[in-house]
């Protein structure tokens, strides 16, 4: 059976990120950090025979797509898929972890919680977001029997395809990493994903500042 090799990498670091400031679906390019951690994925994804990149519109994905569309020979370049943005976290959008307990702590227990059917005031349920993703990945893959692709997104997004492939439920506990930039291998058929590798970051052994990755929260 054929198959569709996925490359799944969340975007390079932000400043958003080191402050544990909620992105969300809001628009935050990259930090120096980040670029660089970009440019090191770029690198090494250069020998792989990519057929396309997809990417979210959102720019800190899309500036880390363009670093490894430059380095790969892509006919199409970077294509934006809007259904790989992040979650929308409504009013969580711009705040901190810690302002989020002081002022929602009700809605900061059942974020914590992972509650699947509960959802920031006007952002996306864990439910929501999870056949979003699902269904956009089926999408893609479906397009591209027996080859290659990257697929470059966000923490939350990266959460929801290691779950996909492992087949563990949304309200599972998370003891996989989602590191920024961190290359993720999955396999596509139409029975589903796989997993091949996880949260690989041997290509960031020289980064110039170490630091625990980021939670998806504030992808």
């Amino acid at each position: 059976m054929q198959v569709t090799r996925i490359f799944a990498i969340r975007h390079g670091e932000t400043a958003w990120n080191v402050d544990t400031r909620i992105q969300g679906q809001l628009d935050i390019g990259l930090n120096d950090q980040g670029r660089w951690q970009a440019q090191r994925a770029a690198l090494a994804l250069q020998e792989e025979s990519l057929h396309a990149i997809y990417s979210s519109d959102l720019s800190r994905a899309f500036e880390t797509a363009q670093a490894i569309a430059q380095h790969a020979q892509v006919a199409l370049g970077v294509q934006p898929e809007v259904d790989l943005r992040e979650r929308h976290f409504g009013h969580f959008q711009g705040k901190t972890w810690a302002e989020i307990g002081e002022q929602w702590p009700h809605d900061a227990k059942l974020w914590r919680e992972r509650d699947p059917h509960w959802s920031p005031e006007g952002g996306e349920s864990l439910v929501v977001l999870r056949a979003r993703i699902s269904a956009c990945v089926e999408r893609l893959a479906a397009q591209h029997m027996g080859q290659s692709i990257v697929l470059i997104a966000h923490g939350g997004v990266m959460d929801v395809l290691y779950r996909l492939a492992t087949q563990q439920d949304t309200q599972a506990p998370r003891t996989w990493q989602l590191g920024n930039a961190a290359i993720n291998r999955l396999l596509w058929t139409p029975q589903g994903l796989s997993l091949v590798g996880w949260g690989d970051v041997s290509h960031l052994s020289e980064e110039p500042r170490k630091g625990k990755p980021r939670d998806e929260t504030s992808a």
